[in-house]
């Protein structure tokens, strides 16, 4: 069922330029499929979707170019193109993206497998990131700031 889940969404991201996670699963529900937002958000980072951004300024989403497989070059190229503020509160580190981006990226943040970091959360423009001590943080942030980790 998921390899048949995900062969529908590469399909449908290719055909068709899709904006949210909502309408990733209404277009599954056309095509036979049920799946829940958190299905949906794992599929996302299985298959290293990124967002692009259309003519016309909306983002969708899309498959990974050949030139950014790589974590690193990844994390580097959705830095670039997604966050707008990166900052540090306590033990957090706060990244404000473009409106769409944040679960883009916070996938990239995750795949780097970064040991101070205890866990993630992306809303639709924002991603905390939890980090093991205040002075982790404000380095993580100053990495982050850079483009890596």
């Amino acid at each position: 069922m998921k390899e048949s889940r995900q062969e529908m969404l590469t399909k449908l991201i290719r055909d068709k330029q899709i904006a949210t996670q909502d309408d990733l699963i209404a277009e599954l529900r056309k095509a036979g499929f049920v799946a829940t937002q958190a299905t949906i958000s794992r599929d996302i980072k299985q298959l290293q979707l990124i967002k692009r951004k259309s003519k016309s300024g909306k983002y969708y989403y899309a498959l990974p170019d050949s030139n950014y497989d790589q974590s690193a070059d990844r994390l580097q190229f959705m830095l670039n193109s997604a966050a707008t503020v990166i900052d540090h509160a306590g033990n957090l580190v706060v990244i404000k993206t473009e409106v769409g981006m944040a679960q883009a990226l916070c996938a990239s943040i995750d795949s780097a497998d970064c040991e101070d970091i205890v866990g993630t959360i992306a809303g639709d423009d924002t991603i905390f990131i939890a980090v093991k001590t205040q002075e982790k943080a404000v380095s993580l942030a100053a990495k982050l700031r850079k483009g890596n980790i």
